[in-house]
């Protein structure tokens, strides 16, 4: 038996159970393992009914003798009610507004209630207990003071989970298996637990410190691992040989004076990096950060005119046929009368360019726009694209983002490349004025819509559905969310009947996709109702107004990406944020909007109200929950770089660490050991 052994091996399972463990990516004893608890419950010492005193917090073991639905006399709150005995004594137990603890207990569960005894009389009552399923005969297992609480999903509940577990830990936790790979000098001096001891704590821990000392482990360890991967294959690429890239000051200077805008000191020094990397002997590799209107098209058209001029070919990919039509015409635009050649797919495409069939002639140059959009995989491929012509050299590799993002994930996700910011927005761009609107300020808004429109201007409104959810399935807040189709209608006919209203969202055929937005380009459409898809790279200069409904849905700092679509011209912008959440932390968390100089200012702040899973594209990092944990621990993600860049150094092919390299190879990271 191993790590990798199916679960089958050692549970039996229902098919609807082994169904609804592979949708949780459960699969192997591994997975399962791994599996942590989202929270601990803290169990009272265990007493029972007939011998606990008024206020006194315990844990009881008994059934449910009766259970109901009902509401309070004066504010009619629903609540939920049963009687609960342990055989000395029986409880009345009360839920206020969680009704669907009904849906969870019925007669004659068998359960562990914790809570705190208060007496009526000769009755007692439980307020808001925690309670836990439990088999009849289990009642001996639940000694810990703390119970982990397991994700859940249909027919897959904690207590299951908890069984399944410490049912594969004994089978496995003494085995050779489990086998340390981190070295021990590193858990020592940031004092870790082994991976076994980490195991036993995030399980079964006697503390809370116990358990958090576990997770520490954990997120530690996914950090470290990805930076040694990040790292090794930035060895790697150094190691290539790249194309010579002639970076004369003089063409540069022509290629710019054609330009009818003065760069920032920023753009200008991006493209210094991008030349000092073209004349080494090694590819490029860079990341290029900067908000929305930044500027980074044209630091990247810049890098391919060079790239050009010296006889070579660019490939540049972009992660919608939107943006990638815009930027084909955008760069036409830049090198209008200069003989080269643009092709959608030769040049600018989306994930077409990284198919086999399209060959590559003289590839010198790589340009991934929002390149965290692409799976890891699609940007190395295309990164390792040759020329036909010479297939011993690298392409040059540049990667751009307008997603902002804290320094700690840059630090762990883009390890391998070299970042630079574009810091400052041109001279004649003005600042959004952007106000959070309550419902009942609605008209304003659309006032505000009315005389940008007069003015011949346009305006996004961004909704964050496509179509209306069904009523018998959603509660009350999801159903009151603006939905594309519904909300344009609603607009064309009730709001704003004088001007032609265009809807846009993601599962548009192309052709309409491309229609809708070059009559909005155009000026036919006035008002364009989208989703979020507008949020990359759509380029309208002439939008000058952005509403936001729903915008407790989204990140900070993809609002704030948002609502850069109408910072693109020297006019006036407006972003208007309708939110439904009467939530004083969600108001507080939008006001930020406000006072924020930018979009990274914005990410951390979500980084740490929020947390990890507020992170815009958290499902495109390739990190777990207990990595993305690590992010708000700037110390740790340094610490974990430290180490890998220290054990690199002095043992670049991993020889001396057998068990580091084994591990990297078991999760399939993409590394190439000579």
């Amino acid at each position: 038996m191993n790590l990798n052994t199916p679960i089958t091996d050692i549970l039996r399972l229902t098919d609807a159970r082994e169904k609804a463990l592979v949708r949780f990516g459960v699969k192997t004893i591994k997975d399962l393992l791994w599996h942590f608890p989202a929270r601990y419950e803290e169990l009272a010492e265990r007493k029972i009914l007939a011998e606990t005193n008024e206020n006194e917090k315990a844990t009881f073991f008994g059934k449910i003798l009766e259970i109901k639905l009902g509401k309070t006399w004066k504010k009619r709150t629903p609540i939920c009610k049963a009687q609960f005995s342990d055989g000395t004594s029986s409880a009345n137990l009360v839920w206020f507004h969680q009704p669907f603890v009904a849906n969870m207990l019925k007669k004659d569960d068998a359960v562990a209630i914790t809570g705190k005894i208060s007496r009526k009389k000769e009755n007692i009552y439980i307020a808001n207990p925690i309670f836990e399923k439990i088999n009849p005969n289990e009642t001996e297992t639940l000694t810990n003071e703390l119970l982990p609480i397991y994700p859940e999903t249909r027919g897959l509940s904690s207590r299951w989970f908890r069984f399944a577990i410490q049912k594969a830990m004994k089978k496995i936790i003494d085995s050779e298996e489990i086998q340390e790979f981190i070295p021990g000098y590193i858990l020592n001096r940031y004092h870790l637990p082994s991976l076994k001891n980490a195991l036993v704590y995030i399980h079964a821990p006697k503390e809370i410190k116990d358990a958090e000392a576990a997770r520490k482990r954990f997120s530690f360890e996914e950090i470290f691992l990805i930076q040694l991967t990040r790292i090794r294959r930035r060895l790697n690429y150094e190691k290539e040989n790249s194309f010579e890239i002639n970076t004369s000051k003089k063409e540069l200077e022509q290629f710019l004076n054609r330009l009818n805008f003065k760069l920032t000191s920023s753009q200008r020094r991006a493209i210094e990096y991008i030349t000092k990397d073209f004349s080494k002997k090694s590819p490029m590799a860079r990341l290029l950060e900067g908000d929305v209107g930044s500027g980074k098209t044209v630091v990247a058209a810049a890098a391919a005119y060079l790239t050009i001029n010296s006889g070579y070919q660019v490939a540049y990919m972009a992660p919608t046929e939107v943006l990638a039509r815009q930027l084909f015409e955008s760069f036409i635009q830049h090198f209008i009368g200069l003989n080269i050649k643009i092709g959608l797919i030769t040049l600018i495409g989306t994930h077409a360019i990284i198919q086999e069939k399209v060959k590559f002639k003289n590839l010198a140059l790589v340009i991934i726009d929002e390149q965290h959009r692409f799976g890891t995989s699609q940007r190395a491929k295309l990164a390792k694209k040759r020329a036909e012509s010479n297939l011993s050299l690298a392409p040059h590799l540049l990667s751009m983002t307008a997603t902002p993002i804290p320094r700690t994930l840059a630090l762990t996700v883009y390890g391998d490349l070299d970042i630079t910011l574009l810091d400052e927005m041109p001279p004649d761009r003005k600042e959004i004025i952007t106000e959070i609107i309550p419902p009942d300020m609605r008209e304003t808004a659309y006032e505000k819509i009315k005389e940008e429109v007069e003015e011949n201007h346009q305006a996004f409104i961004i909704c964050p559905r496509i179509e209306p959810r069904d009523p018998s399935k959603e509660n009350l807040l999801s159903l009151s969310m603006k939905a594309v189709k519904e909300e344009a209608e609603r607009l064309s006919k009730k709001i704003f009947p004088q001007y032609k209203i265009g809807a846009l969202h993601g599962k548009m055929k192309l052709s309409d996709k491309e229609k809708t937005m070059a009559d909005f380009i155009k000026g036919e459409i006035k008002i364009l109702v989208a989703t979020s898809v507008i949020e990359v790279g759509v380029n309208v200069p002439n939008a000058t107004v952005i509403v936001i409904e729903g915008a407790e849905r989204f990140g900070l700092a993809q609002l704030h990406q948002l609502r850069g679509r109408v910072r693109r011209s020297v006019h006036r912008p407006y972003c208007f944020i309708f939110t439904e959440s009467k939530s004083l932390r969600t108001k507080e968390r939008l006001k930020a909007l406000e006072t924020a100089k930018n979009g990274f200012e914005l990410a951390e702040y979500d980084l740490q109200f929020r947390g990890a899973g507020a992170l815009a594209g958290k499902n495109q990092w390739g990190l777990s929950d207990v990595g993305m944990d690590a992010l708000r621990n700037l110390k740790m993600v340094e610490a974990a770089r430290l180490e890998a860049q220290n054990i690199l150094e002095k043992d670049s092919e991993l020889k001396e660490h057998p068990l580091i390299k084994q591990k990297m190879e078991q999760l399939g990271f993409d590394i190439h050991f000579e």
